[in-house]
């Protein structure tokens, strides 16, 4: 008889926290779509760039002529990983890029709810237009021969041919993204690797993982010229320069909204509605015992619900 009561109880926690998550994403995706409708010029202009971004890269390509391998400090300083061991600095960006996509998307999930997904996008793709931008000027300012296993003398991808037609020279190939040549300077890795963590954190919360994700960063530094994937001036060009492009333009655009304010929720028939739909997205389910305190401070996260006290002065 116990372990029925027990079983009926499971079922019927299980049952209410999935009515709870369901009722928050359907509430989420209201407001993204809201937000979306509004900022959605934006999205596609940075899609659009980075489409923009990788034709310069592929078009470089056919300028490119391989050389002798130029003197680099951190060729010596570095031991050469080989060809065997390259993926290892491609398997560190791709955990920061993943990881960084999924954190954008949680508040479709966690009761935690710090960002608006559109949003914090629109900020992201204006920093990494920024970057690409002067990282194409730089690249086809001078071609370099590129350190990269294929793009070395003897090897067939170290050139592109020619292309046939219209079609071929503005198709982009994930084998081409792969084994692009000439696009050195700065490091597009590192503008993406730069981009997201220094978004994480200005906005994220736990101050473990900005940690981590600084390391992680540092060691795919290293990792990029082990690889010799890039000189590095690659890299070293792309640690300043990034920071610098996101700093100012960040402070050209305006801050995120506190997602404690409720102008931004979906319009409902009744007041009870709003309610509801206020304490969802804040990450509040309703119940008082699951009510937790959210802080925003000027536009900046407080990490871990600590606080922190800051004057602001209008008009200065």
């Amino acid at each position: 008889m116990a372990l029925v009561g027990t079983d009926k109880d499971m079922s019927f926690y299980i049952g209410r926290e999935a009515s709870k998550l369901w009722k928050r994403f359907c509430a989420e995706v209201t407001t993204e779509i809201n937000l979306l409708a509004d900022n959605w010029k934006y999205l596609l202009g940075g899609l659009i760039f980075q489409y923009i971004h990788g034709l310069a890269a592929r078009g470089v390509h056919y300028f490119h002529r391989p050389g002798p391998i130029l003197q680099d400090v951190g060729f010596y300083l570095l031991p050469e990983l080989g060809q065997d061991r390259a993926y290892i600095s491609e398997t560190v960006f791709t955990t920061i890029f993943l990881s960084f996509i999924m954190w954008t998307f949680h508040p479709f999930i966690f009761k935690t709810k710090k960002i608006y997904t559109v949003l914090i996008w629109c900020r992201v793709l204006a920093f990494l237009v920024g970057c690409q931008f002067l990282r194409i000027i730089t690249f086809y300012s001078t071609q370099l021969p590129g350190p990269n296993y294929h793009c070395r003398e003897g090897s067939k991808l170290a050139t592109l041919p020619p292309p046939d037609n219209i079609l071929q020279a503005l198709l982009i190939v994930p084998r081409g993204m792969l084994y692009g040549c000439g696009d050195l300077i700065f490091s597009s890795h590192m503008i993406f690797s730069l981009v997201f963590v220094r978004t994480y954190q200005k906005y994220g919360t736990r101050r473990f993982i900005k940690q981590c994700a600084w390391l992680a960063v540092i060691a795919q530094s290293f990792l990029i010229i082990a690889s010799r994937k890039h000189y590095t001036v690659d890299v070293v060009v792309a640690w300043y320069t990034v920071n610098l492009v996101v700093f100012f333009i960040d402070k050209t655009l305006p801050e995120l909204p506190d997602r404690t304010s409720a102008l931004l929720l979906p319009v409902t028939k009744d007041s009870k509605s709003k309610e509801e739909n206020h304490k969802l997205l804040n990450g509040n389910s309703g119940d008082p015992a699951e009510w937790r305190p959210r802080t925003q401070i000027n536009g900046k996260i407080v990490e871990d619900g600590k606080t922190v006290h800051e004057t602001v002065i209008n008009g200065v």
